[in-house]
C-alpha cells in the first residue's frame, strides 16, 4: 500500500516562501499523479496542484498561480510544492494524496492513500 509523509511546513510571514515535500513508500510504481491538498479551519479541503509521475505534467487551482510550483523527483519518490508570495489565506494544513489518472483531466477529485499533513501558517 502507498504511503504518503508530508514535511516543510512552518510559520512564515506574508511574503515568505516554503518549500512542502511529499515522500512516497511502498508500490510506488503505483501511482500516476500526485496531488496536494489544503484544508484551512472551518473550511473545505481544496486542490492546490498536482503533477503526473511520468511526463510531468502539471495543474494548478488559480488562487495558487504564479506563486506555487510544483515539481518532481521520482528518484526520490518525492514531490515538492515550492510556495512564494504566500498570504494569509494560504494558511491551512497540506495534504498529498494520489490518483491512478492523469492530474490534467478533470478537477481534483479521485485521489486516495492520504498523508497526515503539514502545517503551514502565514502571519505576521
Amino acid at each position: 500500500q502507498l504511503q504518503f509523509v508530508e514535511s516543510g511546513g512552518g510559520l512564515v510571514q506574508p511574503g515568505g516562501s516554503l518549500r512542502l515535500s511529499c515522500a512516497a513508500s511502498g508500490f510506488t510504481t503505483d501511482y500516476y499523479a500526485i496531488g496536494w491538498f489544503r484544508q484551512a479551519p472551518g473550511k473545505e479541503r481544496e486542490g492546490v496542484s498536482c503533477i503526473n509521475r511520468s511526463g510531468g505534467a502539471t495543474k494548478y487551482a488559480d488562487s495558487v498561480k504564479g506563486r506555487f510550483t510544483i515539481s518532481r523527483d521520482n528518484a526520490k519518490n518525492t514531490v515538492y510544492l515550492q510556495m512564494s508570495s504566500l498570504k494569509p489565506e494560504d494558511t491551512a494544513v497540506y495534504y498529498c494524496a494520489t490518483r491512478a489518472v492523469s492530474c490534467i483531466y478533470g478537477g481534483f477529485g479521485g485521489y486516495r492513500y492520504w498523508g497526515q499533513g503539514t502545517q503551514v501558517t502565514v502571519s505576521s
